[in-house]
């Protein structure tokens, strides 16, 4: 497919560029071409005119559970430990491979209508979830996470070099769940895993007080420190959540160039804290975001997540100016993209994957045109995705989906799935 795309605002998330008027074009999975209207005599597939609305780089979603939709509010209103021990790990041990299969589909959707175009996903049946990528057509990029009820070392090996395969829309990042759920022998191999590939390694880390303090009673380092100390960051990586972060933990992440995945909407809703985003941003940590998953937070919306970013950080800091908004779309986009690797779709720009977003300003709440930057922080919802085209693909367009499933039968089972586990 060869589509272009006219009468367009640009924001491109390159550095030092500003919105600018212009065109787009897509060949295949690339973009083509991205700059200032100029006449051309090609033939193109399709033209579309986008009447002013913004193109720009779709949301990376760092951090997600996708086949958690099955939980979304099933049990609320409980702490962490609760929640997770006593509510959810026995309903995911009656989930099947097809369940995961599903209820990502079913993520799938609420991905798109968000403008997110790449999830960072851990969860089971990590082939099923590749299998719903390449029908989908939806960017996965998985990470491990192995824990002490498994899977083995050895078959987390298997699963890196399997779905490594070289499909663009599926990939397989080494991780574990965390240190609470991991023993120190499992984590020594893990960590040698990552040394044998030379591959990064993300985890939770630091997401209660409970998980540090415990951390610390069992090891006398907080999760930072103990992950740091069996040399698992060496090739790169970072955490999610990382909310309860001492002063050394930042000196590490700062030394090592990890990435703070932070998740504000499943952190306040779980009241597990507020991640400290200035700190972070003044000892030049990169920092992206996450949804967290669909049972914790409980929905899977970029926009949310951007506002809660800024919102709390100027709340914790008592400064307006804390945490720019953006500072806040560049973590949405850019940062999560380098956070997953993939570093071609971080930016608009020539020869750059075709993961695109079109923002709609025809709206009145992006009007008047003071700042559409930072409106799309601080104004911007799931109303204002016009389109969601991810590698080539229009997913996305005008609240129709094309993935190739239909919504109500995915509703349908879904439910029926919650039926016979929960």
């Amino acid at each position: 497919m060869y589509i272009r795309f006219t009468n367009a605002r640009i924001l491109s998330m390159t550095d030092g560029e500003d919105i600018y008027e212009g065109e787009l074009r897509v060949k295949d999975n690339k973009i083509a071409y991205v700059g200032e209207k100029c006449e051309s005599d090609e033939k193109f597939d399709r033209v579309i005119d986008c009447q002013g609305n913004v193109l720009m780089p779709g949301f990376k979603n760092a951090h997600t559970h996708s086949g958690m939709t099955a939980m979304r509010s099933y049990a609320d209103d409980l702490p962490l430990q609760e929640w997770l021990n006593e509510k959810i790990f026995p309903m995911e041990a009656k989930m099947t491979g097809e369940d995961c299969y599903i209820l990502s589909k079913l993520a799938v959707l609420e991905y798109l209508t968000s403008g997110i175009t790449a999830v960072f996903d851990m969860y089971l049946a990590p082939y099923d979830i590749a299998r719903c990528a390449k029908d989908t057509g939806m960017k996965f990029v998985q990470v491990s996470g192995i824990n002490k009820f498994g899977p083995s070392i050895e078959e987390l090996e298997e699963r890196f070099l399997k779905i490594n395969d070289g499909n663009p829309l599926s990939s397989f990042k080494l991780g574990f769940h965390a240190e609470y759920t991991c023993d120190l022998p499992l984590l020594e191999k893990i960590a040698a895993l990552a040394h044998k590939y030379k591959q990064p390694l993300f985890a939770h880390n630091s997401e209660t007080e409970r998980e540090v303090k415990e951390c610390i009673d069992r090891y006398k380092k907080t999760p930072t420190e103990l992950m740091d100390s069996l040399g698992m960051f060496e090739y790169g990586g970072g955490g999610y959540h990382c909310v309860h972060f001492s002063d050394h933990d930042i000196e590490i992440f700062k030394e090592k160039g990890l990435y703070a995945v932070t998740n504000p909407g499943s952190n306040t809703k779980l009241a597990s804290g507020i991640a400290p985003i200035q700190k972070f941003l003044d000892n030049g940590i990169s920092v992206a975001i996450g949804t967290d998953g669909p049972s914790s937070n409980n929905c899977l919306d970029m926009f949310r997540e951007m506002f809660l970013v800024t919102g709390l950080a100027k709340l914790t800091t008592k400064d307006a100016s804390a945490v720019d908004g953006l500072k806040v779309l560049k973590m949405a986009t850019v940062n999560g993209a380098h956070a997953m690797g993939l570093n071609d779709a971080d930016v608009l720009a020539k020869d750059k994957e075709a993961d695109i977003i079109m923002i709609d300003l025809h709206q009145p709440n992006m009007q008047p045109l003071n700042n559409i930057a930072k409106n799309i922080v601080y104004s911007g919802s799931k109303t204002n995705v016009k389109m969601t085209m991810v590698h080539g693909r229009i997913l996305y367009e005008d609240g129709k989906y094309n993935i190739g499933a239909d919504p109500e039968e995915l509703y349908a089972k879904a439910d029926e799935i919650i039926k016979r586990i929960g």
